[in-house]
C-alpha cells in the first residue's frame, strides 16, 4: 500500500487514483493555480510521509511538476505517457485505465545526485541505442521510457531524466533490449 502523499492537478486526477489504488492521500493542485500554502503543505508531507508527484503527460502538467520538484526536491514522480493518458484529444491522468494507474506507481522513480560525467548517459548514448536520430526514435523512446517508468519525452528530456533518476547502464540497457525483442511490461 501506497503511504506517500499523491500530488495530481485536479480533483478528477484524484478520483481515478483512488479508483485505482483504493485509500490513498490525495491531494491535488487545480492545475496551474499551485499555491505556496499548497507547495508548504507539500514540503511539509515529503518530511513527514513522503510525496509521489503524478501530473499530466502534457506542458502545465510539466510544469506542475518542476515548480513542485523546485520547491520540493525530495518529492517521487511517476508518469503516464501521453498516449495512455489521451482520451477523445483530452490529456490527463483521469482518462487513463485503472491499470495503467497502478502500472504507473509500480515504477515509482527518486531523484539521484547526477553522475559523475564517466557515469553519466550522453546524447551519444540515445544515437548507439536509436533514441535519437532515427525514424522512429520518438516511438522507440515511448517504449522504452513506459518500461523505465520515466514518460515519454524529447531526447534531450530522455537524457535529463535518465541521469536525475539515476538509471542504471544495466537496466537501461536490459530495457533496451527487451523493446528491441518486443517483450511487454
Amino acid at each position: 500500500m501506497i503511504k506517500e502523499l499523491i500530488v495530481v492537478e485536479g480533483k478528477n486526477d484524484a478520483h481515478a487514483v483512488r479508483q485505482a489504488l483504493g485509500k490513498v492521500d490525495v491531494l491535488w493542485t487545480d492545475g496551474y493555480g499551485l499555491t505556496k500554502k499548497k507547495l508548504d503543505y507539500i514540503a511539509e508531507m515529503a518530511d513527514r510521509q513522503g510525496v509521489i508527484v503524478f501530473t499530466d503527460p502534457d506542458t502545465v502538467g510539466e510544469q506542475i511538476r518542476n515548480r513542485i520538484r523546485a520547491y520540493v526536491p525530495k518529492a517521487k514522480h511517476t508518469y503516464l505517457t501521453r498516449k495512455i493518458a489521451t482520451k477523445d484529444g483530452d490529456i490527463g491522468v483521469e482518462n487513463a485505465a485503472l491499470q495503467e494507474i497502478r502500472r504507473a506507481f509500480a515504477h515509482i522513480q527518486q531523484e539521484q545526485e547526477i553522475p559523475t560525467d564517466s557515469e553519466k548517459f550522453t546524447i551519444e548514448d540515445l544515437f548507439v541505442t536509436g533514441l535519437a536520430g532515427t525514424e522512429n526514435a520518438s516511438e522507440y523512446r515511448v517504449a522504452i521510457g513506459r518500461k523505465l517508468g520515466i514518460g515519454d519525452t524529447n531526447a534531450k528530456q530522455f537524457l535529463h531524466r535518465l541521469n536525475r533518476f539515476g538509471i542504471s547502464r544495466e537496466v537501461f540497457l536490459q530495457a533496451v533490449e527487451e523493446v528491441q525483442h518486443g517483450k511487454r511490461s
